[in-house]
């Protein structure tokens, strides 16, 4: 499979730098620097920043500068009723549609996750939790929805990393359990609470955590 155009790597790249925390809240973002850090071409890192910025996922402040959005309690609200909107539907909709290979490989992911949980690894955790969730959208089907989650996803990706490093891995919840157990059962709406449940208690943590 050949690799993609060079602009979309870079884009890749700096959307898993918000993903994951590795930019943190409020921290200022130049073309230059991530030109520099990056090792990639002007041209293809403003197409890169532009396409953050359309998302969300990056804000432009006064003076042409480029920052991290930093939420505040309005914004986690927000952010929550988003996505207790959308992910339960798209929970819903894969345990209709979950083969036992796609239940396996939601397990191998997860205990992944639990390994990386068990040895304080944050990085770990954050990249094998949203690997959970994007592994569970796509057995959905439904990428409209599934867009629209990954959005919501890059807007609280910074503030998620902050909060795992105040509370360590070790107290993070989550539902990935139950939401299996249900999949297992073909239950759909036991599913659908499940992931609303795991919404809710990651929400409120970071809400927690950035009070």
């Amino acid at each position: 499979m050949p690799a993609p155009p060079v602009h979309e790597q870079v884009y890749r790249r700096l959307r898993e730098m918000v993903l994951f925390g590795e930019l943190e809240p409020g921290q200022a973002v130049t073309i230059q620097g991530l030109v520099e850090q990056l090792g990639a071409g002007m041209t293809p890192v403003r197409e890169a920043l532009r396409r953050m910025i359309s998302e969300g996922a990056l804000a432009f402040r006064g003076n042409r500068r480029i920052m991290v959005p930093v939420l505040d309690a309005e914004a986690v609200e927000q952010l929550l009723l988003a996505r207790v909107a959308l992910e339960p539907q798209l929970a819903r909709r894969a345990a209709d549609r979950c083969t036992p290979e796609d239940i396996a490989r939601l397990r191998n992911t997860d205990a992944r996750l639990d390994r990386a949980i068990a040895r304080g690894d944050v990085r770990g955790y954050l990249e094998e939790n949203h690997r959970f969730h994007a592994e569970l959208n796509a057995i959905a089907e439904a990428p409209i929805l599934t867009e629209l989650v990954e959005g919501l996803w890059l807007r609280f990706g910074p503030s998620l990393r902050v909060v795992c490093g105040m509370f360590g891995t070790r107290n993070l919840p989550d539902r990935h359990k139950d939401l299996l157990k249900a999949l297992q059962q073909g239950d759909a709406e036991a599913a659908a609470d499940a992931m609303e449940g795991d919404v809710v208690q990651g929400m409120t943590q970071i809400r927690e955590g950035l009070a």
